[in-house]
């Protein structure tokens, strides 16, 4: 029988009614009692590091998260962790970074409504996890919901209430559970020891373009990141009413790096199309996410950021793939 460690960080899924609203109350424990037919699928042991509403969660939660699997990693076949939905995405992204290369599963779920509550979702979602955690096929970072199996890189929260919240962007999914049997689309096949990672670097952030911002919006974030990512509109340009040009060459020239995607969902940017992109591209070597999610270009930056190399090294490995996190990029940046 296979042994699994559950790691509990609060959520919906742990929530409690009070008169405030929902608040994680439910621990591990309590959860797996919930459903005892996983006891028949494996041995189960709980971990309870965190217990809040994922609003809350930051950088150095995912490093915690990841200590404990690093910690435990000889100890178990596969990990469950349980996680609010609303940063559900940035979590299962930012552990693709910090476990790299993983052969046992590392399993992300949670509910969009308590586990407490007779109509949730949580029975079905905490199931699945752990029928999943349970192959022997599956390994990596994945988010397991509504029956999806979603690579960690690639999943997007796309309803606030729907059972099936989340959704695999630029990508397929990697599988779907369905009667507890699982209909595997991709098979990854690791080879090598795991990789973990020494930190994140939190200095990053993400400012969403609106027709009309200043050129000091911007600038206040440059002046205040290492890093930052820029949501532009279509596939990918910067408006030419202000000189947000001069402000990002001046940053790029400090040794900062900017990152431009897309506010798109699906099919990523490609920023040479149009002047407004090819002008900036062409005079500032702007970097750009292409095909990859918000989420893993945020997460990936605090990675690439946190390593002790060169500008040069760091941008050709936002560029080299992580676990399907990248497909179309140019190489020779």
């Amino acid at each position: 029988m296979k042994k699994i460690l559950l790691i509990g960080t609060g959520g919906t899924i742990a929530s409690v009614p009070t008169d405030d609203g929902l608040v994680p109350g439910l621990n591990s424990n309590e959860l797996l009692k919930m459903i005892p037919e996983i006891a028949e699928l494996c041995h189960v042991d709980c971990s309870q590091p965190i217990s809040m509403d994922s609003t809350n969660i930051r950088p150095g939660h995912w490093i915690k998260i990841a200590e404990i699997i690093q910690n435990n990693y000889d100890n178990y076949d596969g990990f469950v962790i349980t996680h609010g939905t609303d940063t559900m995405a940035y979590t299962a992204a930012a552990l693709s970074y910090l476990i790299q290369n993983s052969k046992k599963p590392i399993v992300c779920t949670g509910a969009q409504i308590s586990a407490s509550e007779r109509n949730s979702d949580a029975e079905r979602n905490l199931s699945d996890a752990f029928i999943y955690a349970c192959d022997d096929k599956s390994c990596g970072v994945q988010i397991v919901f509504s029956g999806s199996v979603i690579c960690g890189t690639r999943a997007r929260k796309n309803y606030s209430k729907r059972f099936d919240a989340f959704g695999s962007i630029n990508f397929p999914e990697i599988a779907r559970i369905q009667g507890g049997r699982i209909l595997r689309f991709i098979e990854d096949n690791y080879q090598g020891d795991v990789i973990f990672a020494n930190g994140l670097n939190p200095n990053v952030g993400i400012i969403k373009m609106v027709p009309g911002m200043r050129r000091d919006v911007i600038n206040f974030m440059l002046e205040r990141y290492d890093g930052l990512i820029i949501e532009s509109f279509g596939v990918g340009g910067i408006p030419e009413y202000a000189d947000f040009y001069g402000e990002i060459e001046e940053a790029l020239k400090a040794g900062k790096f900017v990152v431009l995607t897309t506010q798109v969902p699906n099919e990523g940017s490609d920023i040479a199309v149009y002047h407004v992109g090819n002008v900036l591209k062409k005079r500032s070597g702007i970097m750009e996410a292409y095909d990859m999610t918000v989420e893993a270009a945020f997460t990936k930056l605090m990675w690439v950021l946190s390593l002790d190399c060169s500008n040069a090294e760091k941008r050709q490995l936002f560029y080299s793939p992580v676990y399907h996190d990248i497909l179309q990029a140019d190489r020779t940046i």
